[in-house]
């Protein structure tokens, strides 16, 4: 058993999955719930940690987290309206490892108090910010663990923007937690690229036939990429096979050139793919490489967001092959993004000896420049899962 903040440092993305029988905004959500099964099978589907709801308002008790702790050796936090050291000393002796503490109900007096509390008793404390104040006081106290939540608890209305916005603002020596309204795997890439270094994951579970199953695909890599696409029914293909990430071609020249960024639906990101600047528009993330005399584009790239580099694209030279492709991008570092000659028939090879955050697809899925075959495109992605 670790400490909870320390699962959630583990290198890529953690999931803290919860178990809640009902919630306030939703209604009944799984009132069956077994918090001991489910917390074994987060375990076993590589969640980093369990968050146990204890009140009764969501249908939660001490008895869950009890149970909880005799099932699973994954850290524990347990979840309710704590404000006294008595909440904090209970939550220990019944097993659990972190308590959360709502910067909406309490004072920094309060919220100080506790964390030391926490951290004599060996427990940490996952401190909540619903917005831009919360967030600045919950840094000032010196919260190891900051979670924020994109939902608003007077009229639980999920906002992801704001709340990508407050990830990115949070210090990165702090573990940072994104809670509420992750469904996708694309959301939960979203928060993780902001700079979230674990998703809160409760309703989309409780709701699921088999939550453990559906643990494992938010959490699954690598996403996939479908690119040069340039008609809105392509990309709906695209979504509906599974499709994580949706590219634009904008770069002046291309075959597949895009006339802008078309809708995607909330399952997907969109890419807008540049060469030289990125270009204007409203996409999630910017794939953009350099110029290359005489060709399209230069070979490698990098993927941006706002801005920032999060990823490494490795790529072929255009129009050219290069057999030390994999080896080049097994060498580096970080988040890659894999591209170049990627098809239904060679994706799982390349997949195993990368081992890439991202995988990237575009002619070899096409009928002709810039029109997708569907097929091609769904066995692309059946095999990169």
């Amino acid at each position: 058993m670790g400490r909870f903040a320390d699962a959630l440092r583990r290198p890529g993305l953690g999931a803290v999955a919860e178990v809640k029988r009902r919630s306030p905004s939703a209604g009944d959500l799984r009132p069956d719930a077994d918090p001991a099964a489910l917390a074994a099978e987060y375990e076993r589907s590589g969640a980093a940690a369990a968050s146990i709801l204890v009140d009764e308002r969501f249908g939660g008790t001490w008895d869950d987290l009890r149970a909880a702790r005799r099932a699973a050796h994954l850290p524990l936090l347990a979840k309710g309206f704590f404000s006294s050291e008595e909440h904090v000393r209970t939550a220990r002796d019944a097993g659990a490892d972190a308590v959360l503490l709502l910067l909406r109900d309490l004072d920094d007096t309060t919220t100080r108090r506790l964390l030391s509390l926490a951290e004599a008793l060996g427990m940490d404390a996952l401190v909540e910010a619903h917005d831009a104040g919360e967030l600045d006081r919950a840094v000032a106290l010196g919260a190891p663990v900051i979670g924020l939540n994109a939902r608003d608890l007077s009229t639980f209305r999920i906002d992801r923007g704001a709340q990508l916005e407050l990830v990115a603002r949070a210090p990165r020596d702090r573990v940072v937690v994104a809670e509420s309204g992750i469904e996708s795997r694309a959301q939960a890439a979203a928060a993780e690229l902001a700079g979230a270094d674990a998703v809160l994951v409760g309703s989309t579970l409780m709701r699921a036939a088999d939550p453990g199953a559906k643990l494992a695909e938010l959490l699954s890599r690598p996403l996939v990429k479908v690119c040069g696409l340039t008609r809105e029914e392509d990309v709906a293909v695209a979504a509906e096979a599974g499709a994580d990430l949706a590219g634009f071609v904008l770069a002046a020249g291309s075959p597949r050139r895009a006339r802008g960024v078309l809708p995607v639906p909330e399952t997907m990101l969109s890419v807008a793919v540049c060469v030289g600047e990125p270009v204007d528009g409203q996409s999630d993330l910017v794939q953009l490489y350099e110029r290359e005399e005489g060709k399209i584009r230069g070979r490698d790239g990098v993927l941006l967001r706002d801005g920032e580099r999060v990823a490494t694209v490795v790529d072929l030279p255009w129009l050219e092959d290069d057999p030390s492709h994999l080896e080049r991008a097994r060498a580096v570092e970080g988040r890659v993004l894999l591209a170049g000659g990627l098809a239904p028939e060679n994706v799982r090879e390349a997949i195993d000896a990368v081992q890439p955050w991202a995988v990237d697809a575009a002619s070899k899925l096409e009928r002709e420049p810039g029109i997708k075959d569907p097929e091609r495109v769904r066995a692309f992605v059946r095999a990169a899962r």
